[in-house]
């Protein structure tokens, strides 16, 4: 079983914003894949949607927990449906990429994002896989809150089908 963490925030206030950048690619995947609806699971403070692809069992996850406690979704998830944390991969926002650049790693530190920086304290590893996707430098204040112009969201969706392709890739070839 493997579970993709996307991150964010909830609320329509956050929807399109830089952060929730994570939730927007678990909506992509969940409509690619044919997955049912995300559901609030409260136990687990998440929406979950659970299906297959490639004969894995998947579930996605968006915590409702807000972005900076974002570890204990992922920690009630883990320990529900008792996964390896090398079966856990986490997609979010990165302010250190450029707008549009992706970088996959395994068992890195949060380089200060404070919702990566949770699920490593909750679970007590690094050991799980992370998809960084750039937004850009911080210009201000709040920056991560601040949604897309029309010309980055044409990148973002080329950026985001990549990261798609390649997650597939990856599955198909038992690397994640």
């Amino acid at each position: 079983m493997i579970l993709i963490v996307g991150l964010g925030n909830p609320g329509r206030q956050f929807e399109k914003t830089r952060h929730n950048l994570g939730f927007r690619v678990l909506d992509y995947l969940q409509k690619k894949w044919s997955f049912p609806s995300f559901l609030l699971k409260k136990n687990l403070f998440s929406l979950i949607s659970r299906g297959k692809f490639l004969e894995k069992e998947i579930i996605l996850a968006k915590p409702q927990t807000f972005m900076n406690s974002s570890g204990k979704a992922v920690k009630k998830i883990k320990t529900k449906f008792k996964l390896k944390t090398e079966n856990i991969i986490v997609i979010h926002d990165e302010m250190d990429l450029p707008l549009g650049k992706t970088k996959l790693s395994f068992g890195k530190g949060s380089a200060g994002h404070k919702g990566v920086l949770s699920i490593i304290e909750d679970l007590k590893t690094k050991d799980f896989f992370r998809y960084r996707i750039g937004i850009g430098k911080k210009k201000k204040e709040n920056f991560v809150l601040e949604k897309f112009s029309k010309e980055e969201e044409k990148i973002l969706k080329e950026t985001i089908k990549k990261l798609i392709f390649d997650l597939e890739n990856r599955l198909q070839k038992n690397l994640v």
